[in-house]
């Protein structure tokens, strides 16, 4: 099964291609530019320098949140026009599963970690078994010294993740509780990581019409909340 997979969850961008778990092309940018100028060129240049479409492709996948809203909103978005243009069915992934794969190899524990501003990050936490993570934990929003407590007492070697990694293994380390921050070529989410989890997503039935994908925020977004205040 190929999968044409995107991210766009937080300030980086990338695509990739995957083909049965093997990576056959990706593009990956952290520049700073807006994910609407640089999503769409990324995803155009591995295609085509790999001679593929979308149509060659059995799937797109995208990571559906958590992350930034505005990110997500543009990943979701091309996804599902990608898809709808080219007949195809689409999987939303989460981002921090996603991510999870980056740092798998290691064992222990994976902390998958971003930035939810607010003084919380969004966290998921994993298992690395055989080169697999596990997941033990769902998707939330959580402080990061409730995350402290929770870790506190759990024995196991501990790998940061995720573009809130630096500010979580900072605050752990200094809450006396020790662990790696992935190292910098893996610290950040990316769309290879997106692709193959999507790859198991799809093979246990979880394709979805691109009419039917949808972001997932955890939490409203911010001018909803402001809306609500004011009732």
């Amino acid at each position: 099964m190929k999968i044409l997979a995107l991210e766009t969850s937080a300030k980086a961008v990338s695509a990739a291609v995957t083909e049965n778990g093997r990576l056959l092309c990706s593009g990956y940018q952290d520049t700073g530019l807006t994910h609407s100028r640089t999503l769409m060129p990324i995803v155009e240049h591995i295609l085509k320098n790999a001679g593929l479409t979308v149509q060659d492709c059995d799937a797109v996948a995208v990571a559906a949140g958590p992350g930034s809203f505005t990110g997500i909103r543009i990943g979701v978005s091309a996804a599902k026009g990608l898809a709808f243009a080219a007949d195809k069915p689409a999987v939303g992934v989460s981002t921090l599963a996603a991510m999870a794969r980056n740092v798998a190899f290691f064992g222990g524990l994976i902390v998958c970690a971003m930035d939810a501003r607010r003084n919380q990050i969004y966290n998921a936490l994993f298992e690395a078994q055989d080169g697999v993570p596990v997941r033990l934990i769902p998707d939330r929003a959580i402080s990061l010294e409730d995350l402290a407590e929770e870790l506190r007492a759990d024995p196991r070697p501990k790998t940061v993740v995720g573009d809130g990694g630096a500010l979580t293994a900072a605050f752990l380390t200094e809450a006396g509780i020790p662990c790696r921050l992935a190292p910098p070529h893996l610290v950040m989410q990316n769309a290879a990581g997106v692709a193959l989890e999507a790859e198991l997503l799809a093979a246990a039935g979880g394709l979805v019409s691109p009419q039917e994908l949808e972001p997932v925020y955890l939490r409203p977004p911010q001018a909803q909340r402001l809306q609500e205040r004011t009732k």
